[in-house]
C-alpha cells in the first residue's frame, strides 16, 4: 500500500512539475532555459528554472525567443491590456493567443508588463521600505528617516501608497519633524489615458504645518511607456485644507495659532521614472498648485509646488536590497505667519524591495 501511495505521489509531482515549468526562453547568447515564467516588469523578466528553486532575472531585451503556455495579463506600451498565452513568431515578434482563433501579433519591445492571471493578490503587490540614521556628536544631534512605497496593478487600474517620515533631535533646540503620506488611484483608459484620484497629507515644523490635506482628481496621459522608462502628465482640480502649529510669543507670554485655511486649486503634475540605467533607477515628479479661490485667510495669487527626486542603486551583495538617496521640496509663496516659504530635505537609506 505504501509503495502504491508513493508511486501515485511521484506521478503527481512529475505531472505538476512538468505542467508548471513548461515555459521556455532562448537568449541572445544562445542559452536555453525551461521553467516557470513568473513576470516581466520594468524591462526585467523573472523565471524559476526547472533545475533551481531560485528565480532568474533576465533583461527583456536579451530574450530572443519565448514560449509561455500559462495565461498571462499583458500590457502594451500603447495602453492596450489583454490576456493570453505568448509565443515568439520571428525575430522581435510575439503572438498573443487570447482564445479560440483569436490571435494578436505584437512587437516584443511593445510588451511592458506580463503577469500570470492566476496569481493571487500578493503577486500583484510591490513594496519597498528603507531607513536611515545619523548621529552627530555636536549638540548630540540625531536624525532618523524612513520611507515606504507600495503599489498594486490590476487589469484596469493601479494604486500606489507612500509614507515618508523624518525626525531630528538635538540638545538645546526644538525637535524638527516632517511626515509626508499619500495614496493614488489610476483607472486605465484606452490609448494610455488615465483617470486619477489621490489624497496627500503633509506636516512639517519648517512651514509650521500641523496638517495639510490635499484631495485631487484629474485626467492624464502616459506620453511614454516602455521597458526603459515611463513619463506621464496629469491635470485637474484639488481641494486643500490646512491647520497650523501654535505660535509662542515670548514677549507677551501668549500662544496663538494661525487660522485654518481652505482653498480650491488647480494642479498640473508630471512624473518620470527611468529604470534601464544598469543598476540605477531614477524617479522624479513635480506638482504645481495654483489657487483658484480660497477663504479669507489666504492672500490672492497663492502658488504651491511639490518636488521629489529619488535615485536607487540595487546591485548589492544581498538580493532585493538597495541604497536610496532622495530629495523632497515644498514651496508656498503664501506661507503661514510663523512658517517659511521653502522646506526641503535630503535623505539616504538602506532598504529592501519586494
Amino acid at each position: 500500500m505504501n509503495k502504491l501511495f508513493t508511486l501515485f505521489l511521484l506521478i503527481f509531482v512529475i505531472h505538476y512539475t512538468s505542467f508548471s515549468q513548461n515555459d521556455s526562453l532562448v537568449l541572445n547568447n544562445g542559452d536555453f532555459i525551461v521553467g516557470d515564467l513568473k513576470s516581466m516588469f520594468k524591462g526585467v523578466l523573472t523565471i524559476e528554472p526547472s533545475y533551481s528553486d531560485s528565480d532568474f532575472k533576465i533583461k527583456w531585451k536579451d530574450v530572443k525567443e519565448l514560449k509561455a503556455t500559462q495565461r498571462y495579463f499583458i500590457a502594451l506600451s500603447d495602453g492596450l491590456r489583454t490576456n493570453g498565452t505568448l509565443k515568439s513568431s520571428g525575430i522581435g515578434k510575439l503572438i498573443i493567443h487570447k482564445g479560440e482563433g483569436d490571435y494578436l501579433t505584437v512587437n516584443q519591445s511593445d510588451v511592458v508588463y506580463i503577469k500570470s492571471i492566476d496569481s493571487g493578490f500578493l503577486s500583484r503587490l510591490s513594496a519597498n521600505i528603507d531607513f536611515g540614521f545619523t548621529l552627530t556628536k555636536a549638540n548630540n544631534q540625531q536624525q532618523l528617516n524612513g520611507n515606504l512605497r507600495m503599489g498594486y496593478l490590476a487589469d484596469k487600474w493601479t494604486t500606489r501608497l507612500f509614507y515618508n517620515t523624518l525626525l531630528t533631535k538635538q540638545d538645546d533646540a526644538s525637535d524638527i519633524r516632517r511626515n509626508d503620506a499619500g495614496i493614488e488611484f489610476l483607472y486605465i483608459l484606452p490609448e494610455d489615458w488615465v483617470l486619477g484620484a489621490s489624497v496627500n497629507l503633509l506636516s512639517n515644523t519648517e512651514q509650521s504645518l500641523d496638517l495639510r490635506l490635499t484631495s485631487k482628481m484629474g485626467i492624464g496621459n502616459y506620453l511614454k511607456y516602455s521597458n526603459t522608462m515611463y513619463w506621464n502628465v496629469l491635470a485637474g482640480f484639488a481641494y486643500n485644507t490646512e491647520s497650523f502649529l501654535p505660535i509662542l510669543n515670548p514677549e507677551q507670554g501668549i500662544t496663538t495659532t494661525t487660522p485654518n485655511r481652505k482653498s480650491f486649486e488647480g494642479f498640473l503634475k508630471t512624473e518620470l521614472n527611468i529604470y534601464d540605467l544598469g543598476d540605477l533607477e531614477l524617479f522624479t515628479n513635480i506638482i504645481l498648485y495654483p489657487t483658484i479661490f480660497s477663504d479669507t485667510n489666504v492672500k490672492s495669487g497663492r502658488t504651491r509646488v511639490d518636488f521629489r527626486f529619488d535615485v536607487k542603486y540595487d546591485d548589492l551583495f544581498i538580493e532585493d536590497f538597495y541604497i536610496r538617496a532622495g530629495y523632497n521640496l515644498n514651496y508656498d509663496n503664501r506661507p503661514a505667519e510663523a512658517g517659511k516659504a521653502l522646506d526641503y530635505i535630503f535623505t539616504t537609506g538602506f532598504g529592501w524591495e519586494w
